[in-house]
């Protein structure tokens, strides 16, 4: 089966990559290079999501996927995780975040990418990840896994990290479950020029992360 490009940003249009009917693929639109600086990130540091089903706690590795756990760290210090939606949660298959509630915010970070990692660690059940919409393409969002999805190893999406008591990721409302225009959760191409207006207006039981910190 072909795949298709699951997350819609400008548009909400689909791009080209490889997608599985019944289960899309994680993935956002393409940006821009943006050289990166890589000085100072640890070798392996944990990360702390305040959220409102409570702390998802992500001990991250370098090893593992470097240029995803620098940009993870990068977004953490920077305070970027702040009432941000988790705004896709797909029952069985994943959980995503990753666009900011502040429209200006986004149009900075949407042109931030980063080079592609070659996968090390499986897409099992509790790796946090960073979507994609093809080569080099990792801005912001990234998605844990609810499941075993070792089939998206072999599409190049390098999980960077694990979470350590999936009860909180679990606890996450997916009564929307896919986004628009496949289903009937939130609009991406909406999101990203509304922000969370547009979430808490169309879309009150989301939950959020409320804020991110590097905890060791």
């Amino acid at each position: 089966m072909r795949t298709a490009v699951l997350f819609m940003l400008a548009g909400a249009l689909l791009v080209g990559c490889p997608k599985e009917e019944d289960s899309p693929v994680p993935s956002e639109p393409k940006a821009k290079d943006v050289a990166q600086d890589k000085d100072g990130v640890p070798s392996q540091y944990t990360v702390e999501l305040d959220t409102t089903k409570g702390a998802i706690v992500i001990e991250v590795r370098r090893d593992w996927a470097p240029n995803g756990a620098d940009r993870f760290y990068e977004l953490v210090q920077d305070g970027y995780f702040t009432n941000v939606a988790f705004f896709r949660v797909v029952s069985g298959f994943m959980a995503q975040a990753g666009i900011s509630g502040d429209p200006a915010l986004n149009a900075v970070w949407r042109e931030k990418r980063i080079p592609d990692d070659p996968v090390k660690a499986s897409n099992m059940r509790g790796t946090v990840t960073f979507a994609t919409s093809g080569p080099d393409s990792r801005t912001t969002q990234f998605f844990i896994n609810f499941s075993d999805n070792s089939r998206l190893d072999g599409m190049g999406f390098a999980p960077f990290g694990k979470v350590k008591d999936m009860g909180p990721v679990d606890g996450l409302y997916d009564g929307y479950g896919e986004g628009a225009p496949r289903g009937r959760g939130p609009s991406q191409g909406q999101m990203q020029t509304q922000g969370n207006s547009y979430l808490k207006e169309s879309f009150p039981k989301l939950d959020y992360i409320k804020s991110a910190r590097i905890i060791e």
